[in-house]
């Protein structure tokens, strides 16, 4: 039976159900913890005269959160890993898994359109292989190599085998331009270019003579991965396990270039300690989860980006069947097969989930179904968020609208979700609370490249807050500065942008703190909220300050919104670009009787699509001021997309490079000159 057809069957049912559970039920059975925290504070000694400890995983590593005497800043902090050996590598995690379960399968892949499984014996023999080709060709210690690569089993197996020779591997998106690939290999001075398929070559092509460092560029779909393992037959294990034995934990080992979603992307340059600490303190945090060998993890983010390798590296060294999925597209397939218990997303990925399954409802009794489904979801969480518990009518709402419409969606994301970790931008909170309402375990967590992905994540024993991002990941201290900025220090901090003296100066404090630029507030129990940042505080010609987030999250709840970019620096009042999610829209167009195939183009300015939109924007406003309100805004034909280079890998906006491509929309349409 079609999800369709349950829901409309069960209507009734639901109905009667909800309203014999609100009979019977005297207190609440919920599923969620119930704590109630402190409000959070960018600045208030009077929450902090005494330093609060919380055991969130065990008491080997509390949390705890006080105002430090040296800076006086509200700081908190999560004890890690004490020690990590001074010649362990990356590599060492590869073998540390062969040598615990190395005859079970730690991969699982696509290929030519059969799954295909890998034990861990057989991906560290890949690994080594290809460790000794790359020395037969002759990288040396401290070489760069730059590599064009999508998430897959060879990403994995020519990464690791990079590290293990001590070379310093410089990583760029599938989805980068010919410019920018040249960009990282200059940057990196890298010696050799590894693509993977031949379009990537194409874009490549030229390189060699234009890039001063680069010598060679090779492509795995012609075979350079199988040749490089072919030479690697001449070379002995004896002179590949000699170099293995040279690495030091505070080898630079990579180059991972940031997202350029607020200035030109920079080169963090990463140790293999950056890595080791993220890995063993994700193992020694959240045992239950890591070092379950029933449970799987499906990887799809790209690779190239720190939070996904990161992540790759920290299940390696736990217990973790792996399951690589084969794109986006593919990946509700991907989920059946590997029925997950961790997966990492960001929230575009989220948004999509929730708009798949509302518009499957449409907008007869099964979209009202969903509808109240959602909001019972919703509310649910929202008073366990506040009041540390829900009403038994909450929770017999909930438990009513379980079997119609949130199990169904549980079985989408594969039937066995515990932990699916958001990242790379806010997720909206109503569409967490949401997912949490709704029984799909979904986290939060904050950081950035410079910090080698989480510095705060939420382990699953913390307990539901509305707007938090968990608390310190283990082995970092965050603080807030006197104007609310946090700043991070840690194991996994790095400690210079490559060839960028002037920008590494400028990141970090005079006491050696990574000032993030990002604007937040903390709990009393160590939660950390993300309020703003710095460099987004739009500052209107009226002098008024204004934070586009809380705006632009409120209209992107519109389902016909794919991204809204609210401006009006220095401008005399608040405006908006807003981009569609085409086949949402034109769902929407036909189930309200309207053309569903004509052009984006007469989209955009269709009066029907602006009036759906003007309610979101309009509740939106509501939030805020008159001065900070949005009076206007433009529905544009096309998307920000990574292929017109205005969104990044990670899927954040690329602010400026939106203001350029629409300037002179924004100069003649949106903000008309007045006449003289």
């Amino acid at each position: 039976m079609s999800f369709l057809d349950t829901v409309s069957q069960s209507f009734k049912q639901t109905i009667d159900k909800v309203k014999e559970t609100v009979k019977s039920t005297s207190h609440p059975q919920d599923e969620e913890q119930h704590m109630t925290f402190g409000t959070p504070t960018t600045y208030d000694k009077s929450a902090f005269r005494e330093p609060h400890i919380m055991n969130w995983s065990s008491p080997e590593f509390p949390t705890t959160t006080f105002i430090d005497p040296e800076s006086g800043l509200l700081t908190t902090t999560t004890e890690g890993v004490r020690s990590i050996p001074e010649n362990m590598s990356v590599y060492n995690l590869y073998e540390a898994r062969a040598k615990d379960m190395g005859d079970e399968v730690l991969y699982t892949f696509k290929s030519h359109g059969e799954w295909i499984d890998k034990t861990a014996n057989e991906t560290l023999a890949d690994i080594r292989s290809t460790a000794k080709g790359l020395l037969k060709r002759g990288v040396k210690k401290g070489d760069h190599i730059a590599f064009m690569c999508q998430t897959s089993y060879e990403w994995d197996i020519f990464d690791a085998a990079v590290l293990a020779v001590g070379g310093i591997l410089s990583t760029i998106y599938d989805t980068d331009s010919a410019e920018q690939i040249r960009m990282i290999v200059n940057n990196s001075d890298a010696t050799h270019l590894v693509v993977q398929t031949k379009d990537m070559l194409e874009k490549a092509e030229g390189a060699v003579e234009e890039c001063p460092s680069l010598k060679s560029i090779t492509c795995l779909e012609n075979g350079a991965l199988e040749e490089l393992q072919a030479y690697g037959t001449a070379v002995p294990d004896t002179q590949l396990d000699e170099r293995i034995r040279s690495l030091k934990k505070t080898d630079l080992c990579s180059i991972v270039y940031t997202s350029g979603s607020t200035s030109a992307p920079k080169g963090v340059e990463m140790t293999h300690e950056n890595y080791l600490a993220f890995a063993m303190n994700l193992k020694a945090f959240i045992p239950d989860l890591v070092d379950d060998k029933n449970n799987s993890v499906l990887m799809f983010l790209p690779q190239a980006h720190v939070f996904a390798r990161a992540v790759n590296y920290g299940v390696i060294y736990g217990r973790l069947h792996v399951y690589i999925a084969t794109g986006i597209s593919t990946l509700l397939q991907d989920l059946a097969k590997a029925k997950p218990a961790i997966m990492i997303g960001v929230p575009r990925v989220f948004e999509k989930v929730y708009n798949a399954a509302s518009q499957k409802a449409g907008r007869g009794v099964q979209g009202h179904v969903f509808n109240a489904a959602a909001n019972a979801a919703r509310d649910y969480m929202t008073e366990i968020s506040e009041t540390g518990h829900a009403t038994a009518l909450s929770a017999a709402r909930r438990a009513a609208f379980d079997p119609v419409v949130y199990a169904s969606l549980r079985q989408a994301l594969g039937g066995n979700a515990k932990w699916l970790v958001c990242g790379g931008a806010p997720l909206d909170p109503q569409l967490l609370a949401f997912f949490r309402g709704a029984g799909i375990p979904v986290y939060e967590g904050y950081g950035m490249t410079e910090t080698t992905a989480p510095c705060a994540f939420t382990p699953r024993s913390v307990p539901f807050h509305a707007g938090s991002v968990g608390i310190a990941f283990p082995g970092f201290s965050i603080r807030l500065a006197h104007d609310g900025e946090i700043q991070i220090k840690g194991a996994g901090a790095f400690n210079a942008y490559h060839k960028n003296d002037e920008a590494t100066k400028s990141t970090f404090t005079e006491d050696g703190w990574i000032a993030s630029g990002d604007l937040g507030a903390l709990t009393p129990e160590g939660l950390l909220y993300i309020t703003g940042r710095k460099k987004d505080l739009i500052i209107t010609a009226g002098g008024k300050n204004v934070s586009p987030s809380p705006i632009e999250e409120a209209i992107k709840r519109c389902s016909l919104v794919s991204q809204a970019l609210v401006l009006g620096d220095k401008r005399p009042f608040i405006s908006a670009l807003i981009t569609l999610d085409e086949p949402a829209v034109r769902a929407w167009l036909e189930a309200e009787g309207l053309n569903r195939d004509m052009s984006m183009d007469e989209v955009a300015s269709n009066a029907a699509v602006r009036a759906e939109i003007q309610k979101f924007v309009d509740i939106a406003n509501e939030g805020v001021s008159r001065a900070e309100s949005v009076r206007k805004f433009i529905v544009l034909p096309e998307e920000f997309t990574q292929e017109n280079g205005l969104l990044t890998a990670s899927m954040k906006v690329i602010r400026p490079k939106v203001l350029a491509r629409y300037q002179t929309l924004l100069d003649t349409e949106m903000y008309k000159p007045r006449k003289k």
